[in-house]
């Protein structure tokens, strides 16, 4: 078991997560995410027994999400 925190290691970091919020910008949109992200993953994995030996068969599903920026069509 670790040991246990000092009481001015405990307050140095309340006060250092209250600057840190003091920091943050406030009010500012959030920008809009570009390019892909992974919106969730899954594996599922089994073992079998075969004449050679024991076998992971392990399948992946990877949901991937693309932002494209908008592009702006000129008037004609």
């Amino acid at each position: 078991m670790p040991p246990e925190k000092s009481i001015s290691r405990s307050l140095g970091e309340f006060f250092g997560h209250i600057w840190k919020g003091v920091q943050e910008p406030v009010g500012e949109p959030a920008a809009k995410p570009e390019g892909k992200m992974i919106v969730r993953e899954h594996t599922e994995e089994e073992v079998r027994d075969t004449p050679q030996g024991k076998v992971v068969l392990r399948r992946t599903i990877v949901e991937e999400m693309e932002v494209v920026p908008e592009t702006k069509k000129p008037d004609a």
